[in-house]
């Protein structure tokens, strides 16, 4: 499971559409619906109930509380790195 993967399952999550998140994502239906399946897999649970209507299970509601902290502390590192770089913060 990467970063990406992490920001495709919150769009999922947020859009509660494959269709939607795949628009939004820039990336096919079949390649999201792949992505979410391989985390499946990996994790050996399911992340959303498909029928009747999209939802996530009690596992994929943690993953995505989770995969919200990871991407904000990815976030804020990446603000700091870009402030070192542009000498805003470093070590005298």
């Amino acid at each position: 499971m990467d970063l990406r993967e992490l920001y495709y399952l919150n769009a999922l999550a947020e859009e509660q559409s494959i269709s939607k998140a795949a628009e939004r994502l820039y990336i096919s239906q079949q390649s999201l619906s792949n992505h979410i399946g391989n985390m499946e897999r990996e994790l050996g649970v399911k992340l959303f109930v498909r029928s009747p209507k999209l939802s996530l299970t009690y596992a994929g509601g943690l993953l995505v509380e989770t995969a919200t902290q990871i991407l904000d502390l990815y976030s804020q590192y990446q603000t700091k790195v870009g402030d070192i770089n542009r000498h805003y913060l470093g070590m005298l």
